[in-house]
């Protein structure tokens, strides 16, 4: 296919009805299923697997041994696989990784980095400029905003909303049906990076199913937020957060209960 423009591997196996646009790469390996519209000057490299119905815009890189499920769309400029380059201080585990997996459904916003290692259930939706560190592991029909970061080794549950501009540092567990509003700040280093001591108390926050932690909060290291809690807009949490009670403050304290209307059996 070389005469228009498009360079696949002679090892690459292309579904019925392939359709790519001109200068695009298709390394050895690949293997692409039917109905996929490829974009220009996209480039799929060895080991990649593309799921039949998917949508792949232009200046897209899908990464050594990324699987996307069927019906998937990647907006131009994403980066699908990413492997990490690592400093040397990194607290973040080094070694290989398996290709990142996107679920049947899923959707990647425009200039977005998926890391290798990292598995997306179905019908995600990742925002423009957002990034998603190595060995996550996400829940169907999540919500990942625009200009979100999730770091490494964290837990997203199924159906949970990440608003805008969050920041979810390494270690975090997130459980199904949470919203984390816009803004969110979480932590997981009381020490900020100075000292072997850390690395015994290095852990991110845990947030239990149905919570929801308002604009613009801080949370501390370890700390767990209780099944549908509620954390006000401003809050700083530096303490442990009972299951449905509303906290509000610097620090947060606690100052009612949520409502029974609100609780997600009565939704």
């Amino acid at each position: 296919m070389a005469s228009t423009g498009i360079f696949v591997h002679p090892k690459a196996h292309l579904g019925e009805r392939f359709a790519p646009a001109p200068f695009s790469v298709v390394d050895e390996r690949v293997v692409i299923g039917d109905d996929v519209v490829v974009g220009s000057f996209v480039h799929i490299c060895a080991g990649a697997r593309i799921g039949s119905g998917s949508v792949i815009g232009d200046h897209v890189t899908i990464c050594a041994d990324a699987k996307l499920g069927e019906g998937c769309v990647i907006s131009d400029f994403a980066m699908v696989g990413k492997r990490p380059k690592l400093g040397p201080k990194s607290t973040a585990k080094a070694g290989e990784l398996k290709g990142l997996v996107l679920g049947d459904g899923c959707t990647v916003g425009s200039h977005t980095v998926l890391m290798a290692g990292s598995v997306f259930g179905t019908g995600c939706i990742v925002g423009d400029n957002a990034g998603v560190r190595e060995r996550c592991r996400i829940g169907d029909n999540v919500v990942v905003g625009r200009s979100v970061t999730v770091e490494n080794d964290t837990d997203i549950g199924s159906r949970t909303k990440i608003q805008s501009g969050a920041y979810v540092t390494a270690y975090v567990v997130i459980e199904e049906d949470c919203f984390i509003a816009p803004m969110v700040v979480t932590t997981n280093d009381n020490f900020m990076g100075r000292t072997a001591e850390r690395f015994k108390h290095l852990k991110g926050c845990t947030v239990r199913r149905g919570a929801r932690v308002g604009g613009g909060a801080h949370i501390l290291p370890g700390i767990e937020i209780g099944e549908e809690a509620f954390v006000a807009t401003g809050s700083v949490v530096t303490r442990d957060v009972p299951a449905h009670a509303v906290v509000m403050g610097v620090p947060a304290k606690v100052v009612k209960d949520v409502p029974e209307n609100e609780l997600l059996e009565n939704q």
